[in-house]
Formats: structure tokens, C-alpha cells, sequence
């Protein structure tokens, strides 16, 4: 795997950003495939808490780069095969990351802005243990337990009912009352002392493998295909949250886990109230002192806003509530030398510098490279080869260099300068005024960027073409098969089966796999314009843009016309609409402008427009919503809710939600001091609502 493009998530530039958030997408799905699927982590939970730690911080800065393929959108990973189905009556939701205290001051914060409060107002949130297991769901009918499941991708989880009922943690008939329909959320886990000893006795029997630690053991243990297995592993379960409910259980969270533990079901006793954010980081830092004496593995702890109602009003963000955060605990440092200072160059040509280190464990992995960020980082800080320095797994999987250990640095150690040509096709290597990256201007010359943006095209969230992974890309760029995107539709016409089965001792490539390819190609002859745009690898164009882009202008000939005339006119109308749309700002504008402006880009879409049918964006807002496909700005003091709450609800319902008023703008919602927005509505002949207009109409 390729080094990625890093800076400091403070000096990032909108491309920079979006380059970054882009590689971060795909690492932490393959991760999450290995940990989710297979039960077998490619890289401990720290670095893991550290990638998406920097997607978060990258995505809170610059927002309107948020990806429709960003972990911030996703849970888990879909379901492995070998167990039955189970869709999630209600999306079993993974949490947002906190690593600081002023993450978590920031958490409360934002709580009480999207709910209109005061810092005064009081905001009781509940505290609980984050257990280190595996997240479940149980359902229970008329009592009685009926089903199980595992998280999967947070829609579709596996069907392990069977081997749940081994657990002696596990109520099959819940006691008193209860819903008639109950769905409960929890943590399968393995006790520290149980798993030593299951170990043990794995050693003792003559398994070569052991387990690397009680998550793994727990998660391996619950989804094995035999329950009988199951049924030997010491497995013990805590309840936490609740899914889909027949009837209101009380009005707080703390509430419902009381009534959880009248039912039968185990609740962690450290779980507590608190009153404010200072109340919170109180029960974390003691909560960190016990961690080593707890019997079971917590990695943080969970806080929630109390109030249900309060909860159904926060609502969610993709694939994580706004009620809730996991504080983390601290990562963990070492100290080793730094061999080399070495360079990559990213899909987008950002020519950016890692570490060459003497390996070392961090965490329990080991440890042989890290991010430099950027030169100017290397220059600040001092960075030079031979360096002893400190490594912090917190700011990506492949860890941070965080400072050199002067005391030891024991030589006329030579400053490090960067190439002023692509290492990879010699192409002139600038860096812009005001920028801390160093790009290659060889474009699709560049064998780096043409390869990472042809798997980027055949990529799960662009054109999910099967069998088109980052290794058949790589052979097929490099055997001179695919050189641009839409070779990849005329392959089957250039090269027959018979012309590639002699690559079954090559590329493991036989008639079925052949077959399947080209099979799998000629599938993704038709697709939606966003995919189709996102898919083109356009700078800061991520999922979430594309969707914005396709919902606005609706057809590639809409679309492509209206880039192509912000291209030839800075000043015009076309950008003026563009950069009017909620979420896409001046500098996308400049990206889709400079896409545009080039030739060869012109040329790849008359190629791809001649193989393939890019189908109309059609949203999935139901029709019976009376504001789907209207535009909708809002100005002034909202009352009643805050301005991201209408926002969010307005495109929940299918609106475009726009940042200024035009023509073509459908309502204007003006709060109290409404200004120049609602003055310009009124020239245009806008509609204008109040903001009980507004409840009315969306009602």
C-alpha cells in the first residue's frame, strides 16, 4: 500500500483536503472489512481511532467536503458470508470519536447550539464505559427473545441467534412487562481473565494460533458457524442502547437502562449521570485511572444526551447520532531513529514526505513508517535523517512523527531539501504561493496518478466494477491494456478471452475470472450521474459534492454544459449558481473550472459518453414531499430550532438548500433580523416564509 498525501489538518487547502479525505475513505473500508467481516484487524485500535480521528478533523474544517463514502457516513462493513440476513429495523449506528478535552467541551457546545440553548440551560448527559467487544442487537417479542444479530454495515447485520442463546448473559424471557416489540443494543464481550485462560488452554491443546486479544476472541467466538464452539467460549454481554420499540419505556436515557436491569439484562455499574461537560471529563479521568483494574476492556467512554426527546430532535449525521461521542483515551508514544526521508506522490500529483524508521512497537504494532506531513512541518520542526524522534499513533494509521529528541542527536545531521521534479515521471514538481504541498505537474503522464485515478474510477462508490481492484488495475495500466477510463469499456472488444487466460499463471485469471470481468463491466455500462461524477476524480469532488452536483443540474448534458460555461466564464452566471448551491463555495468552483479548462479531460468524457448511458439523478426523498426538488434559503434568527436543524430537516425532505438568493430560488425563510437576503427575495419576487410558514408547509 502506497504512502497517502498528509499535512496537518490545519495547513490542509481544500484540494489538499479533499485528496486526503479520499484515501481516507478507502483505508478505512478495507480496515473495516478486515475487522468487521473477518474478525482479523489489519492494525491495532488506536491506529484505527487515529485514521478516523483525522477524517473527522479534515471533515469539521472544511464541510462541505464531507463524502458520501466518508466513515463519518458508514458503520461497520457488510455482512460475511456464511451467516443468514438480518436488516436493522432502526440503523445500528457507530459514534463520532473525541480525543480531547476540548473535543468533548466542543461536543456540549454544539448540543446546545442545534437545540437553541444557553450556556446556563442544564444538559444532563448519561456516561458509560466503552467496551471493547462486539456491538449486537436482540430482539424480543411478547417477551420472549426471537433474534439476534451483529452490526454488519449498520443496515444488515448477520443472523448469529443460535449462538446467542449460549451466552448465560443472555435473558431468553425477559421478567415483568415489557414492549411487545423490544429491540436491544449491546456489547458481546470476553472477560480479561477469560481469555487468558482461553488462551491458555488453546496453547495447552496445541493451537498455533492464539488470540491477539479479548475483542478478537469475542468477535471470532460469537461468529463462529458452529454454535457448538460458541457455547465453550466464555462470552458475557452488557445493554446499552435501545433499537426498535413498541411503546415509550420513560423520558431519559438513564431511564430506559434502569428498565433494563428490571428486565434481566446486564448494565454496567459504572454508568452514571452527569450535568455538564466539566462533570463528564471528571468521570473520564477517573474512569482512566481504574481502566487497568476494570476486569473487562474499555478503549473510552460514551456520553449521551439524556432527554429522548431531546435525541429525536438532535437526530443523526450519516452514520453516527449528534446525541452521542466515545472519548477516547490517549494514544500511545515511543521513541526510534528515523532512517530516511522519503516521498510519495498521491492521485492527485500532492508529492508529499514520510519517515523511514527503525522499527518499533506502538501499541502493541509495530511500527517502521510515519507521516511527515509537509516540508514546511520538516523544516519547523527540524526533521533530518539519522534523527532520534518521537512517534505518536494519533494522527493516521501510519503514525505521526511528532518531535526529535534533540539530546540525542549526536551529529552535523544534513537538512533535508525537496526535488524540484516528480520522482516518478520527471515532470516539474511546483508548490504554490500560500500552499504547503508539492504537486507534480505531470498529470495523467504521471504512471502515480494515472493508476491511482483508474482505481479510483473502477472504485465501490465510483463504478463498483467487479474484479477491478488496485492489483488487476495496476497489471492492466502497466501491460499497456488500460490507459485511460473508458479503455476499460472497450477492453473486452481489444482483448478476447483467449488473449487473457494465458495471464492465469501471471494474475490467477481463468475462463471464470475472465468471464467475470468482462461480465462486470459491461453491468456498469449504465450509472447514476452522481457516481458518474464522482467517479471522474475531480479535485474536492467527493461523494457528497457529486450528490449536490447531480442533485442541482439533475442531467450530464445540464451539468457538463453548465462546468464547461464556468470554465470559459469566471464572472458569469453558470458560477454564480454554482457557488450559490449550500456546501460548494469558490474554491470547488475554481476545481471544476480548471477540470474543465483542460483538453484531455474534454476528450476522456466525449470517450466515456460514447460507451456508456449516465442516468438522470432521481432523488430518493419521496415524491409526497411538498419541498423535494425546491431551493431553499434561510436568513435571520430562527426561534423555534437552529439554523443547521433547518437546514438538515429542509434536506432530509429533498430540498437544495442554497447559501444566496437568486431567480431561480423557490423560498426564502426569514427568521428575526432577516437582512439583505430577504431585501434581494423581495426584489426577485421570491417567496418568503416565516418560519412558522415554513413548519406549516414541511408539515
Amino acid at each position: 500500500m502506497s504512502i497517502s498525501a498528509e499535512i496537518a489538518v490545519g495547513e490542509l487547502t481544500l484540494e489538499q483536503a479533499a485528496e486526503e479525505l479520499a484515501r481516507l475513505a478507502a483505508e478505512i473500508h478495507k480496515l473495516d472489512v478486515a475487522y468487521h467481516q473477518n474478525d482479523a484487524p489489519l492494525v491495532s485500535d488506536a491506529a484505527y481511532d487515529a485514521l478516523r480521528l483525522r477524517n473527522v478533523e479534515i471533515e469539521a474544517r472544511f464541510p462541505e467536503l464531507v463524502r458520501e463514502d466518508s466513515p463519518s457516513r458508514k458503520v461497520g462493513a457488510a455482512p460475511a458470508d456464511g451467516f443468514g440476513k438480518v436488516r436493522h429495523a432502526k440503523p445500528m449506528l457507530s459514534l463520532d470519536n473525541a480525543f480531547s478535552d476540548e473535543d468533548v467541551q466542543d461536543f456540549d457546545g454544539k448540543i446546545r447550539r442545534f437545540l437553541g440553548l444557553s450556556a446556563e440551560e442544564p444538559v444532563e448527559y448519561v456516561a458509560e464505559p466503552k467496551i471493547d467487544g462486539l456491538s449486537i442487537s436482540l430482539r424480543y417479542e411478547n417477551g420472549r427473545f426471537v433474534q439476534g444479530a451483529t452490526r454488519g454495515d449498520g443496515v444488515e447485520g448477520e443472523d448469529v441467534t443460535t449462538n446467542l442463546l449460549t451466552l448465560k448473559d443472555l435473558p431468553k424471557t425477559l421478567q415483568g412487562s415489557a414492549p411487545a416489540v423490544l429491540e436491544v443494543r449491546g456489547e458481546v464481550y470476553m472477560a480479561r481473565a477469560d481469555f487468558f485462560r482461553l488462551n491458555e488452554q488453546r496453547a495447552a491443546a496445541g493451537e498455533k494460533t492464539l488470540f491477539a486479544n479479548p475483542r478478537n476472541a469475542a468477535a471470532g467466538s460469537l461468529r463462529q458457524l458452529d454454535p457448538a464452539v460458541t457455547a465453550t467460549r466464555p462470552l458475557s454481554l452488557f445493554c446499552y442502547a435501545q433499537g426498535e420499540i413498541g411503546e415509550p419505556v420513560g423520558d431519559t436515557h438513564w431511564e430506559f437502562l434502569q428498565r433494563l436491569r428490571s428486565w434481566g439484562f446486564t448494565v454496567n455499574e459504572r454508568s452514571t449521570v452527569c450535568n455538564n461537560a466539566a462533570e463528564l471529563l471528571a468521570f473520564s479521568s477517573t474512569l482512566g485511572t481504574d481502566r487497568a483494574g476494570l476486569p473487562y476492556d474499555i478503549d473510552g467512554v460514551v456520553y449521551k444526551v439524556n432527554r429522548l426527546d431531546w435525541q429525536r430532535r438532535l437526530g443523526q449525521v450519516s452514520r453516527s447520532p449528534r446525541w452521542a461521542i466515545a472519548h477516547k483515551f490517549p494514544a500511545e508514544r515511543a521513541v526510534t531513529q528515523l532512517l530516511e526521508i522519503r516521498t510519495n506522490v498521491g492521485r492527485t500529483g500532492a508529492i508529499t514526505p514520510y519517515a523511514v524508521l527503525e522499527p518499533v512497537t506502538v501499541g502493541g504494532v509495530v511500527v517502521s513508517r510515519a507521516t511527515l506531513h509537509n516540508e514546511d512541518e520538516i523544516k519547523r520542526k527540524d526533521f533530518r535523517a539519522g534523527d532520534w524522534v518521537v512517534i505518536q499513533r494519533a494522527g493516521d494509521v501510519i503514525p505521526q512523527v511528532v518531535e526529535v529528541v534533540r539530546e540525542k542527536r549526536t551529529a552535523d545531521l544534513p537538512e533535508w531539501h525537496p526535488k524540484d521534479h516528480c520522482e516518478i515521471c520527471g515532470s516539474l514538481a511546483v508548490k504554490p504561493e500560500g500552499e504547503a504541498i508539492r504537486r507534480c505537474t505531470g498529470g495523467l503522464q504521471c504512471e502515480a496518478q494515472v493508476v491511482e485515478r483508474l482505481i479510483h474510477f473502477a472504485s465501490r462508490d465510483a463504478f463498483d466494477i467487479e474484479g477491478l481492484g488496485e492489483k488487476n488495475v495496476e497489471f492492466l495500466h502497466k501491460s499497456g491494456r488500460i490507459k485511460s477510463p473508458a479503455d476499460i469499456f472497450t477492453l473486452a472488444e481489444r482483448e478476447s478471452r483467449p488473449q487473457l487466460l494465458p495471464l492465469k499463471n501471471q494474475m490467477g485469471w481463468g475462463e471464470k475470472s475472465v468471464s467475470k470481468l468482462f461480465d462486470a463491466i459491461e453491468m456498469r455500462r449504465r450509472i447514476g450521474l452522481d457516481r458518474f461524477i464522482y467517479a471522474l476524480g475531480i479535485r474536492q469532488v467527493g461523494q457528497a459534492t457529486a450528490r449536490l452536483l447531480a442533485l442541482n443540474y439533475h442531467t450530464l448534458i445540464n451539468w457538463r454544459a453548465a462546468m464547461e460555461e464556468v470554465a470559459a466564464d469566471p464572472e458569469g452566471a453558470a458560477r454564480q449558481h454554482l457557488v450559490s448551491i449550500d456546501q460548494i463555495g469558490p474554491s470547488v468552483a475554481d476545481d471544476l473550472a480548471a477540470f474543465f479548462k483542460e483538453p484531455h479531460n474534454s476528450a476522456v468524457l466525449d470517450e466515456l459518453q460514447a460507451q456508456l448511458t449516465v442516468e438522470d439523478f432521481v432523488s430518493t426523498v419521496s415524491a409526497d414531499s411538498p419541498v423535494v426538488g425546491k431551493t431553499v434559503v434561510f436568513t435571520g434568527t430562527l426561534v423555534t430550532m437552529s439554523r443547521d436543524e433547518a437546514k438538515a430537516q429542509a434536506q432530509a425532505l429533498g430540498a437544495k438548500v442554497a447559501g444566496s438568493v437568486s431567480a431561480k430560488t423557490d423560498y426564502v425563510v426569514a427568521g428575526a433580523e432577516a437582512g439583505s437576503k430577504l431585501k434581494k427575495a423581495e426584489e426577485l419576487g421570491v417567496t418568503v416564509l416565516t418560519e412558522e410558514d415554513w413548519k406549516a408547509l414541511i408539515q
